[in-house]
């Protein structure tokens, strides 16, 4: 007799943990750059640069990189940035289980606030939460069938499984170049840019997938012309590619993260030797999954009427991919800006970020709360004040259908803000418009007992012999011919021939008669 044994591949979240920290420094004004008259607009970036796990700690290094607009009203060009980092070197306590494994991190800009010391030192606040999740993907070892004993009698029975046939990171980089149109002046200084993500696709293909998306670019100059000391410009770049996958196919599932790890723009003279372009570089992480369905058979319950067999059973746990869709909702609010500060002439560039504050499980559905917060730059009426920025944030409430979730489900809501439009309706009010991408994924947590082995014995004859050899059954709520069978050391083909039955269908108070078959062993 022998047990035929099966891999089964299965993932599961071992551990997750958050850190939230907060990153706190001053910095004086460069000796090339004028004092600080007011601050404009701030933006901020986490670098990650180093993860090490040891004795169920998870050490992190990277920095807060920020760049600040600001003005100076009496130099001949207004307007002027400082960039720096802020370092961070930070712990991070993990399960002990989880302290050799490869963990997953990311950060969210939690708040970026800057302010004035004084005319040459300029403050720099924020608040990152760093997001650590070890998920554990193994191959589980269970019996499929029986071979090598025509009596033993065994049943299978078919569990979902989700496969995880692709797991890796990689990374994709787009290179592309800019070239400022006849009515922009060239280039002196880049003062701010802004270098975004946005609709990507994929496709799954053999052993591949594809990729395609847009780079939204703006870009704030110092220009050389006099007349316009300051000038911008806002373009796309379309990018796509094929990216080696082995093991995928167009009939799974991907769940295929992208995040822009590294970006660089760098001045560069076009073809008459003048300064008039950009090189782009952007360095996509793609935190890669490719998930498969499978139905395997494994083994649940074996006997034999001539021998004691006892299943040797282990508990699996895994997790099962409940739903994977993306919710797309289109929110509008009206920003004021405050009478303290200077009017709007022409808006010059927006973005926004998502912030989700709390998922409230509701039944099959998942409620969503969070704001869209807007960032918008403009130039104002004020002369003495030419550009300035207006914050806002709009509110949202969203339903997610979830059919099949349970209160012990895992699940991710993904944000994503797919489309901002910002009208200015006057000097001093400006209509936002905003499509929120938001991308579910949900597993369920599922315990599965499986049979890794079995032990067989000699049967006890002096109890066999006490049986009667033939017995009149009446059928018991729940029962199955397999259980009746099993007691009575015969089979369920036994059964049904001698009842001449048609199938293994039995309803309580049905009358059967049962002749033990380990009489012919005996």
């Amino acid at each position: 007799m022998e047990l035929i044994k099966k891999n089964i591949h299965m993932n599961k979240l071992k551990c997750k943990s958050t850190l939230q920290l907060t990153l706190d420094d001053d910095f004086n004004v460069p000796d090339v750059k004028p004092d600080i008259d007011k601050i404009i607009k701030e933006q901020g970036e986490v670098r990650i640069t180093d993860i090490k796990a040891m004795n169920g700690k998870l050490l992190v290094k990277g920095a807060l990189r920020f760049n600040v607009l600001y003005l100076n009203g009496e130099d001949q060009r207004p307007v002027h940035n400082i960039a720096g980092e802020i370092p961070f070197d930070e712990v991070i306590n993990m399960d002990l289980t989880c302290a050799d494994d490869d963990p997953t991190v990311k950060w969210e800009l939690e708040d970026l606030s800057t302010g004035m010391i004084n005319s040459r030192k300029l403050s720099v606040k924020s608040i990152v939460q760093l997001n650590v999740s070890v998920e554990e993907l193994y191959d589980e070892e269970t019996a499929v069938m029986v071979e090598g004993s025509e009596d033993v009698q065994y049943m299978n029975k078919k569990i979902e499984i989700t496969d995880v046939g692709v797991k890796r990171k990689d990374t994709f980089r787009i290179k592309d170049e800019i070239l400022l149109p006849a009515n922009k002046g060239n280039i002196s200084t880049l003062l701010y840019h802004d270098i975004g993500l946005n609709n990507v696709e994929v496709r799954l293909l053999e052993d591949r997938f594809s990729i395609k998306g847009e780079i939204p670019v703006f870009i704030l100059y110092t220009s050389e012309d006099e007349e316009n000391p300051m000038e911008y410009y806002e373009t796309e770049i379309p990018f796509g590619g094929v990216i080696e996958c082995n093991g995928c196919n167009e009939d799974m599932i991907e769940d295929i993260l992208f995040r822009i790890s590294d970006k660089f723009i760098e001045i560069k003279a076009d073809e008459d030797g003048e300064e008039r372009a950009f090189d782009i570089e952007v360095i996509l992480d793609m935190d890669i999954k490719v998930y498969k369905i499978e139905e395997p058979e494994i083994l649940c319950d074996i006997y034999s009427p001539s021998k004691e067999i006892t299943p040797i059973v282990k508990e699996a746990v895994y997790e099962n991919l409940v739903v994977k869709n993306n919710s797309k909702y289109r929110i509008a609010d009206r920003i004021r800006v405050l009478e303290s500060q200077p009017r709007i002439l022409q808006i010059c560039h927006a973005n926004g970020a998502i912030k989700i504050d709390e998922i409230i499980p509701d039944g099959n559905q998942l409620q969503v709360e969070g704001v869209v917060e807007a960032d918008i730059l403009y130039i104002s009426e004020d002369d003495s004040i030419p550009l300035n920025s207006v914050k806002g944030a709009i509110p949202f409430v969203q339903m997610i259908e979830v059919k099949g979730i349970k209160p012990d489900s895992n699940y991710e809501i993904r944000p994503n803000l797919d489309q901002l439009s910002v009208m200015m309706l006057d000097s001093e009010e400006i209509e936002v418009k905003a499509t929120v991408s938001l991308n579910t994924i949900v597993f369920d947590r599922i315990t599965e007992e499986i049979i890794t082995d079995i032990e067989v014995a000699d049967l006890d004859l002096q109890k066999l012999q006490d049986m009667p050899g033939i017995i009149g059954y009446v059928v018991k709520p729940n029962d199955t011919l397999w259980d009746i069978a099993k007691k009575y050391y015969t089979t369920v083909d036994s059964i049904m021939s001698i009842n001449e039955m048609e199938d293994d269908m039995i309803e309580e108070g049905d009358k059967l008669i049962i002749m033990k078959k380990v009489d012919a062993v005996l």
